[in-house]
C-alpha cells in the first residue's frame, strides 16, 4: 500500500528489478516448495517474477498475481524473453478469482505485510483458502519484528540495500521509517539513489510504502478465524523452529483434507 505523498515503488518495475532481482536468499526454498507441491501452485504478490520465473524454469505449474499492473506487465515481458509460458494476473490479494484450485499458495518476501488491517488479512487468507485443494497449504514468509527493529532510531534514512550496476555505478535503497508499535505498523519514505562509478548521484527516485507486521500467535488466530485446519511455524529457510526475535517467520497453514481428518 502507499500514501498520497509519493508513488509506490511497485510502479517502477525496472528499478525494482535492478535492486532486487539478484536477491536470492529465499529462492531455493520457494522453488522447492513449488516443485514438491504435487499440483498447481499460486504465488501471491509475485512482482516481476523474482521467484515465479525460476520456479517455472524448474518445471513447476505456477501462476501468479500482483496488485501492481506495471509489475505484471514486466513479468510477462521477462517470461516471453525467456521463452516461458506463464499465467500472471493483476489482482488484489484480498479478493481474487483464478478459476482453479492449487496444491500450494505462497506469499513471500513480506508481501502479507501489505494487508494493513485485520479485515484485509482475513480477506487474503479466506480468498487463499477458497483456492486451495483439500489438504493444500498456504505458506507465508514474514520478517519477525523483534525488539531490535522497534528500538531503531527514527528520523534518519537507513541504507537498506545496495547493488552494483553493470558498466559501473550502483543503486542504493534508503529507507526513512516511522514506526507505530501499538499498531504494529511501519510507514516508509523510500529513496532509490542512482550513483555513477565515482559515487556521484545521478538521480533520486522517491516512493512511499506502508506495512503492518504480525506475530506468531496473532497469525495463528488469523488462520483459525479464516478457517484453516492446522498450521506449523518455522524460524528460517533452513527449517529451524521459530524461537529467536531475529528469525524469519515462515508459516504453513493447511486446508482440511478431503476425508475431513
Amino acid at each position: 500500500m502507499t500514501d498520497s505523498r509519493n508513488p509506490s515503488p511497485y510502479d517502477s518495475p525496472e528499478l525494482y528489478d535492478l535492486l532486487f532481482d539478484s536477491l536470492d536468499f529465499d529462492v531455493p526454498y520457494w522453488v522447492e516448495t513449488a516443485r514438491s507441491a504435487g499440483g498447481p501452485v499460486l504465488e501471491i504478490g509475485c512482482g516481476t517474477g523474482r521467484i515465479l520465473l525460476p520456479a517455472r524454469r524448474a518445471g513447476a505449474d505456477i501462476d501468479g498475481l500482483d496488485a501492481a499492473p506495471a509489475m505484471i506487465a514486466r513479468l510477462k515481458d521477462r517470461a516471453a524473453a525467456a521463452g516461458l509460458v506463464v499465467r500472471a494476473e493483476t489482482a488484489d490479494m484480498r479478493a481474487f478469482e483464478m478459476g482453479r484450485r492449487y496444491s500450494r499458495i505462497f506469499c513471500a518476501f513480506n508481501g502479507f505485510a501489505h494487508c494493513e488491517t485485520v479485515p484485509d488479512q482475513l480477506a487474503c487468507l479466506r480468498s487463499s483458502l477458497r483456492h486451495l485443494e483439500p489438504g493444500g497449504a498456504f505458506v507465508v514468509h514474514m520478517s519477525y519484528p523483534g525488539p531490535a527493529y522497534w528500538s531503531e532510531p527514527e528520523g534518519k534514512a537507513v541504507l537498506e540495500h545496495e547493488v552494483a550496476l553493470a558498466g559501473g555505478g550502483k543503486l542504493q535503497l534508503w529507507d526513512n521509517r516511522r514506526k507505530d508499535i501499538v499498531a504494529q505498523k511501519q510507514d516508509s519514505e523510500v529513496e532509490i539513489w542512482e550513483l555513477d562509478a565515482a559515487d556521484r548521484p545521478k538521480a533520486v527516485h522517491k516512493f512511499s510504502t506502508a506495512q503492518r507486521w504480525v506475530y506468531r500467535f496473532e497469525l495463528e488466530l488469523l488462520f483459525a478465524a479464516a478457517g484453516f485446519a492446522r498450521w506449523d511455524f518455522l524460524g528460517g529457510f533452513d527449517g529451524r523452529p521459530l524461537r529467536a526475535p531475529d528469525d524469519q517467520m515462515i508459516a504453513w497453514a493447511f486446508s482440511a483434507p478431503a476425508n475431513g481428518g
